[in-house]
């Protein structure tokens, strides 16, 4: 096996990477692509790349490339959150300081070619240290910790995607393009719907809009996601994607590979996808995200929320007549740490505005029986491989890293502790249960509050999180106008 340098030193090359290396490098060699995007994912879900041409895309394979770390740091304004240049500015955050350099390491088995993007080939990467020792606060790190803390108990964790977003037509792009009007952040393009929205699953609001739906399907398939359908919702100019369910990292990372591949294709046709929650007009429907989960055993990958039959003594309302006892301790843990999870579930101010009285979006934290007004709907009967949990809080501009990390650990505490679950609820908009975070401060707050989930996710990490996030806070309420606020912190971008 041909001895790597950086790679090695990570201690992540093993025979199976240096296969899928040469295999690279083979049909690198084969001329198909003349360029390719070394990508990482930021905090925030967003794609950060450096395009490399072929022979440096190789030699990258194993020697990793240079990122300047600061990226790590920043909030959603693409403002550093920390005073990096000044003594002791980044101190708690080893291996930080002074702008410095982290290495980007491709994955070489994660590479594609782009379909929107002529002779482009892209690679995921991870961040690392020069010394090899792994950057701690990536958030495809804390989701492989999660994961790996299941698998200790023999557990695996399958997510399924449903993602609502907008799709607009771009018509002045000049607000977003005129250098005399550039701003931190710039203004969004000027859009006109696709469709008028208010008649879900509309045939003709389907066809209205097929040119950019044709655009959604062709990119992640020519990605090899694993798209199931594509819908029109509820609101105006507003979509839906279903995925087919697979294991929890592949779902992460086709979230994040879909949110910023089908934004990239649509803006060459023209069209301005977005994630965030609550365009910013009048007229809408908030965006969701329902993360559908289930654990699974590692040896021969069985159900393990199904149960055959059951529990003795129970009734429809209650969680053992459907879910096996680690189901019934999963979906105790979602419940138990709803109010802490919601900041990895619905990051930014903006997706708060979502969680309002029947809605089809949750307001409190309560189950339900195929209940699409509860948190938390069950899906399934006894002796059904399919049954599982949905957990409705989240928004499309999640960090899907976060958000299932999040589920992951809420739920292993669940059943480490033997938690059980309240009946479901009948009356999910009830006013008198308790409510799920209502702003972005109150949920900075409530992710403090809960130790377990603090202790779970890593003290570090979240300390790290909460001052990106107060650095986006501190600017939300220094600003005159929080619409306009919105309009370019979160629609422009996400």
């Amino acid at each position: 096996m041909t001895t790597p340098n950086f790679a090695a030193r990570c201690g992540v090359h093993d025979e199976a990477r240096e296969a899928a290396a040469a295999r690279l490098e083979k049909r690198l060699a084969e001329g198909a692509v003349d360029r390719v995007r070394v990508a990482w994912f930021d905090l925030h879900g967003l794609e950060r790349c450096k395009t490399l041409t072929v022979p440096a895309a190789a030699r990258a394979l194993r020697a990793g490339l240079g990122m300047v770390s600061t990226l790590v740091l920043k909030d959603s304004s693409d403002r550093t959150a920390y005073p990096v240049f000044e003594p002791g500015g980044t101190a708690g955050l080893q291996g930080f300081g002074q702008g410095n350099n982290v290495m980007l390491l491709p994955d070489p088995v994660s590479y594609r070619e782009l379909p929107w993007a002529p002779r482009t080939g892209w690679l995921r990467s991870d961040p690392w240290f020069a010394d090899g020792s792994p950057v701690a606060l990536d958030a495809r790190q804390v989701l492989e910790r999660a994961l790996e803390r299941l698998a200790r108990h023999g557990m695996g964790l399958r997510c399924g995607l449903e993602v609502e977003f907008h799709i607009y037509r771009i018509e002045d792009a000049q607000a977003q393009l005129d250098p005399a009007r550039a701003a931190w952040p710039g203004e969004p393009p000027r859009v006109s719907m696709l469709h008028p929205g208010f008649h879900l699953l509309s045939s003709a609001w389907a066809d209205m809009a097929d040119e950019a739906m044709r655009i959604v399907q062709q990119t992640a398939q020519g990605l090899g996601l694993p798209l199931a359908s594509l819908e029109i919702e509820m609101g105006p100019s507003q979509f839906e994607a279903v995925f087919d369910a697979c294991d929890a990292m592949q779902a992460a990372d086709d979230m994040v590979l879909f949110r910023n591949a089908v934004k990239q294709a649509l803006r060459r046709a023209g069209y301005h996808a977005s994630f965030a929650c609550r365009p910013p007009f009048a007229q809408i429907m908030s965006s969701g995200w329902h993360l559908h989960q289930s654990l699974v055993a590692l040896d021969g990958g069985a159900n393990l929320f199904a149960r055959p039959a059951p529990e003795p003594g129970t009734g429809p309302l209650d969680a053992g007549h459907t879910l096996s006892a680690a189901g019934c301790g999963y979906l105790a843990g979602l419940l138990a740490h709803a109010r802490g999870m919601a900041l990895f579930c619905t990051p930014t101010a903006n997706g708060y505005g979502r969680y309002r009285p029947n809605a089809l979006a949750p307001q409190s934290v309560l189950w339900g029986r195929d209940n699409r007004g509860a948190m938390l709907r069950l899906v399934g009967e006894c002796g059904d491989p399919g049954t599982r949990l949905e957990n409705r809080i989240g928004e499309p501009a999640a960090n899907p890293y976060l958000y299932v990390a999040a589920q992951a650990l809420a739920g292993l505490d669940g059943i480490e502790r033997a938690l059980q679950p309240p009946r479901a609820t009948e009356a999910p908009y009830d006013p008198q249960a308790l409510r799920l975070p209502t702003s972005l401060s109150e949920a900075l707050q409530a992710l403090q509050d809960d130790a377990v989930l603090v202790a779970a996710v890593g003290p570090a990490f979240v300390d790290h999180l909460l001052q990106v996030k107060r650095s986006e806070l501190r600017r939300l309420e220094a600003a005159e106008d929080r619409q306009a606020f919105e309009r370019t912190e979160y629609f422009s971008r996400f």
